[in-house]
C-alpha cells in the first residue's frame, strides 16, 4: 500500500493527503482545487507558516528574508528556481523576518537570507547567506539525507 502524505495547499492552507507516488502527477486541493505545486514558493504570514510546519508530510523549505536586504532580493530569482527542482520533494516557502518577527524571534534568525529546513515539524538544517539555485537544491536534498528523513 503506497504512505499518504499530507501536503498543505499553497493557496487556501487545507491539508490534502497525497499518495507518495503521486506527488508528481499534478495533484489539486481537494478543497479550493489549486494545484499543490506550482513549482514557486509561497509567502506566508506567521499563522500561516506555524499550519504547513504542523501538518506537512513533506520538508517544508523556508527562505527568511525582509523587503529591505540586498542579498535576499538577489536570492529570490534563485529561490523561485530552486521550487521547480525541488518541487513536490519538498514545500518550498517565504516568510518575511518583517511580518513575521515571532518566527524569527523564536527561531533565533539573526541574519537573512536564512535557509532553514524542517521536517517532521522539527528544523533539520540551516544555512545563512544567498545562495545559487543549484547551491540550494544540493544543500536540501543533502541536508535531508543526512538528517535521514
Amino acid at each position: 500500500m503506497d504512505e499518504a502524505l499530507q501536503v498543505v495547499c499553497p493557496r487556501c492552507d487545507a491539508i490534502n493527503r497525497v499518495p507518495a507516488a503521486r506527488l508528481g502527477d499534478g495533484p489539486r486541493c481537494g478543497e479550493c482545487r489549486a494545484p499543490l505545486f506550482e513549482a514557486k514558493p509561497a509567502g506566508l504570514s506567521e499563522e500561516r507558516f506555524r499550519r504547513h510546519l504542523r501538518h506537512s508530510g513533506i520538508p517544508l523549505l523556508v527562505d527568511f528574508w525582509a523587503s529591505w536586504c540586498g542579498p535576499c532580493r538577489a536570492m529570490a530569482p534563485e529561490f523561485e528556481a530552486a521550487a521547480r527542482t525541488l518541487e513536490p520533494r519538498f514545500r518550498l516557502v517565504k516568510v518575511s523576518t518583517e511580518e513575521a518577527p515571532n518566527i524569527a524571534a523564536e527561531l533565533g534568525i539573526r541574519s537573512i537570507p536564512t535557509l532553514a529546513l524542517f521536517a517532521g515539524g522539527r528544523e533539520v538544517a540551516r544555512q545563512a547567506g544567498a545562495m545559487p539555485a543549484r547551491r540550494i537544491a544540493a544543500w536540501a536534498e543533502g541536508a535531508v539525507a543526512a538528517a535521514g528523513v
